[in-house]
């Protein structure tokens, strides 16, 4: 696929995030790269049958004092090639979406556990396994 073919996939993908969380988005810059570089696969302990699909490169806002200022923005590095690979074009803008939900989730400083818990919410609600009435909350309240 084209790097702008995908790249219209990344802003259908952006789109799905819900307007509270894009309203609050602000300096992040949303990136494309063609694959992580081995050094990187490294220093992250990436094993070598798995891969990364995106990136959160900055300070999340829970992290940020009262003199965080004049910064060039935080990134987002998508990595085109291992998304190409690992899905269907039919869930590929899911997969994107996916993967920005998560690495906006380091932005807003959300742990591993958390993120999890939204992913899944997120898959079964764009692959249509969740109710439009749905509140997302479990029979006893929890929140899911």
């Amino acid at each position: 696929m084209r790097r702008d073919q995908f790249e219209t996939l990344v802003q259908q993908a952006l789109n799905t995030i819900p307007a509270e969380f894009r309203d609050r988005m602000h300096n992040l810059a949303i990136i494309v790269e063609d694959e992580p570089d081995d050094q990187l696969l490294d220093d992250m302990d990436v094993p070598e049958d798995e891969t990364l699909f995106g990136l959160y490169h900055g300070v999340p806002l829970t992290e940020r004092g009262w003199d965080y200022g004049n910064r060039l923005p935080d990134r987002i590095t998508l990595y085109q090639g291992p998304h190409e690979r690992a899905y269907d074009e039919d869930d590929l803008v899911i997969a994107i979406g996916e993967t920005l939900i998560h690495e906006v989730g380091h932005y807003f400083g959300m742990s591993e556990e958390e993120l999890e818990a939204i992913e899944e919410h997120y898959w079964r609600e764009h692959r249509g396994q969740v109710d439009a009435g749905d509140d997302g909350e479990d029979e006893d309240g929890t929140k899911r």
